[in-house]
């Protein structure tokens, strides 16, 4: 089993990593900064997001794209810095937007919560938007279970979605345009939650889905937010391989390093909002895979 190592802490909340040019950006959600770390843990603000960041991406240009939660807009970053907003999916929304996946066209797929987790209201399904590079946006995907950490496979041509609350991994065929086919289940961990309420739900689900990277042999990475680990997940469902994280819940990976071989882990006690947002408990490990 891979060591796990921790690279730098003191974080409220760490999501939604991404390696890109020698650097891991993450977000860190109750400081409301969109932070880049190097291999040697050192850690410079890229940007402050006032309504909570959360997924990142590039367009081709390389301009920053990154998810405003709470006001649910996707931000665009400047050459100078600045944010300005990118696309308003307050209309095609019903709650608090989450993580984003960017392909290399610059389009954006964002997911959204559907209902207020954290006040444990009842369970609703909810969306996928698609943002195209020009900001213009449709819904792509409705009826997802908690729709979290998305990933392409097989070159592109498929999109995974960690659906949180549905003991399952998504599947989208994408076309050359971007349009998302009907969802499939890409694996299963059991069956999935019959009831609304968020407590039942997690006491149903033997793997909750969060953030996913793929590996290089077309396996996903999936932070299992109730099961301290990280597993790699074939299609079907079957666990080929874990990183466990002790007594620290894990809720987002990404694959890079200098060698691709990092997995990068964002960890934390907890996601309940009113434990994390006024400490600094959440960590940033590593494990070579």
């Amino acid at each position: 089993m891979a060591n796990v190592h921790e690279l730098a802490r003191g974080f409220s909340y760490l999501e939604c990593p991404r390696w890109r040019d020698g650097r891991l950006y993450v977000s860190d959600f109750y400081t409301h900064q969109v932070l880049a770390v190097d291999e040697s843990g050192s850690v410079e603000t890229i940007a402050k997001v006032p309504e909570q960041p959360s997924g990142l991406g590039w367009l081709p240009d390389g301009r920053l794209l990154v998810v405003s939660m709470r006001d649910r807009r996707v931000l665009r970053q400047e050459s100078d810095g600045t944010l300005t907003e990118h696309a308003d999916l307050s209309e095609l929304t019903t709650w608090h937007l989450n993580d984003m996946l960017v392909d290399d066209a610059g389009r954006a797929y964002v997911g959204s919560f559907g209902f207020d987790l954290m006040s444990g209201a009842p369970m609703q399904t909810s969306n996928i938007v698609l943002v195209n590079p020009d900001g213009s946006a449709q819904v792509a995907a409705e009826g997802l279970a908690f729709p979290n950490g998305m990933t392409f496979v097989d070159g592109g041509s498929t999109l995974v979605v960690s659906e949180s609350f549905g003991n399952r991994l998504g599947g989208f065929s994408v076309s050359a345009t971007g349009e998302l086919s009907e969802p499939r289940a890409w694996a299963s961990f059991g069956p999935a939650p019959t009831s609304s309420d968020i407590t039942e739900v997690l006491g149903a689900v033997s793997v909750l889905p969060d953030g996913i990277c793929t590996a290089d042999d077309n396996t996903v990475w999936v932070a299992d937010a109730v099961g301290h680990r990280v597993i790699r997940v074939a299609e079907g469902g079957s666990i080929v391989d874990q990183v466990t994280t002790g007594d620290l819940s894990v809720f987002a990976c990404a694959l890079g390093g200098s060698d691709g071989r990092t997995l990068f882990m964002c960890a934390a006690p907890s996601f309940a909002e009113h434990e994390r947002r006024d400490t600094r408990e959440s960590v940033l490990l590593t494990a070579k895979v």
